[in-house]
């Protein structure tokens, strides 16, 4: 215990300074069996094995016909938020004091909700890592589904928590009900992405409310909506109007998917005042984002023509890429999300290197005894170009 409160401060310190799916039955019976427990120190495998997309970015070709491996929105950012980018930077070297609180009340003014409701960083990471820091203690537990986006939880684990994976559904979703029965009196913290990634599922709203609402009660709920602009009513499956009464409920947007500023580096989360204040503890938020960003952001906020045009184009590009697994004669996840999850012939290592080879970079998963990929939606020369090489070796 001593060795998990170490870890726990240094890493605060640090912080603080920087068609459908025809599976066999026995597959789908592994995917719902019971929860697995990551011991604190300790990472899964697939999180250890698997390539992050830093590593691929690094190891690819120079340049790579296809970038498909990281979620990206390669129609982004739009001209409005390019021309203001370029009309802030003469300004640029002055704290950008005011653009903060404009942008801020620009999201609260849309949400409907309270400005002092709103916490800005430099993407949602930071807020991943504080969210981390502030609800781990040696001893506890994180609840996520099993497979979901690790930022979060593998964090926690190395802070001294156990991290509880709960294996999802016969469809893939993630299972409220036995997310729900894992929570135990250790449990500091439940994890819910939706859409999740790598999977690109959504619940249902109302069910996923109705958990939230009675989980809350017991442990703090973290929702993940990084992916939830690629829904057709985001409106009516955000969480943020709980999180706007709920202190136990803490919801994470982000602009690095359907706005296009991955590179950019600007997200938000939205819970209670008191708990704001417990995360700027662990994070550099008001003065993480630059001028030029944040200038960006102001211009592009919901600007439903841009998105609404990023947004076909994905969706085209999504289609295309189903007809070519479909011919190949592969199966996949749906996705609501903008990338594609898909079961592979090989081992996935093997066939990352085999795309790479080719010029196009995706992701590999492993989970459910089953080797996966996921490809992330680009443009539909970047998808001709995946379907090159994966009839090549297909």
């Amino acid at each position: 215990m001593g060795n998990s409160i170490s870890r726990r401060t240094l890493l605060k310190r640090g912080a603080l300074l920087a068609g459908g799916l025809p599976f066999a039955a026995s597959l789908l019976d592994q995917v719902q069996a019971s929860p697995v427990i990551t011991h604190p120190g300790t990472l899964s495998a697939p999180y250890a094995e698997a390539w992050t997309e830093k590593t691929i970015a690094l190891s690819a070709p120079v340049p790579l016909k296809a970038r498909l491996f990281a979620n990206e929105n390669p129609f982004g950012p739009c001209d409005k938020a390019k021309k203001a980018i370029m009309d802030a930077c003469p300004t640029a070297y002055q704290y950008p004091f005011r653009s903060m609180p404009e942008l801020t009340k620009k999201i609260a003014d849309f949400e409907g909700i309270k400005e002092e409701n709103i916490l800005l960083a430099s993407g949602s990471s930071p807020l991943l890592m504080a969210a981390a820091l502030y609800y781990s203690r040696p001893g506890g537990n994180v609840i996520t589904g099993d497979p979901s986006y690790e930022d979060l939880p593998s964090k926690a684990v190395r802070m001294g928590e156990k991290w509880v994976k709960v294996p999802l559904t016969a469809e893939y979703k993630l299972d409220l009900d036995a997310m729900e029965k894992a929570i135990d009196a250790n449990t500091g913290l439940v994890y819910v992405c939706n859409p999740n990634n790598p999977t690109g599922t959504v619940v249902d709203a109302a069910k996923l409310k109705a958990f939230v609402e009675r989980v809350s009660k017991r442990v703090p709920v973290f929702v993940d909506e990084a992916y939830i602009d690629y829904l057709p009513d985001p409106q009516g499956t955000t969480l943020i109007p709980m999180a706007n009464s709920n202190p136990n409920i803490i919801v994470a947007r982000t602009f690095s998917k359907l706005y296009g500023f991955a590179g950019l580096r600007l997200g938000y989360v939205v819970t209670q005042p008191e708990i704001i204040k417990s995360l700027t503890l662990h994070t550099e938020a008001f003065m993480s984002i630059s001028a030029t960003t944040l200038a960006g952001a102001i211009a592009t906020y919901q600007d439903r023509e841009y998105l609404d045009g990023a947004l076909k184009k994905t969706l085209a590009s999504k289609e295309y890429l189903y007809e070519v697994l479909k011919k190949e004669g592969y199966t996949y996840v749906p996705s609501s999300a903008n990338f594609v999850l898909f079961p592979i012939k090989m081992e996935g290592k093997q066939f990352t290197d085999e795309m790479m080879k080719r010029g196009v970079g995706v992701r590999f998963w492993k989970f459910n005894n089953q080797e996966w990929c996921r490809v992330s939606i680009g443009r539909m020369d970047e998808m001709e170009a995946f379907a090159s090489a994966f009839k090549e070796i297909s």
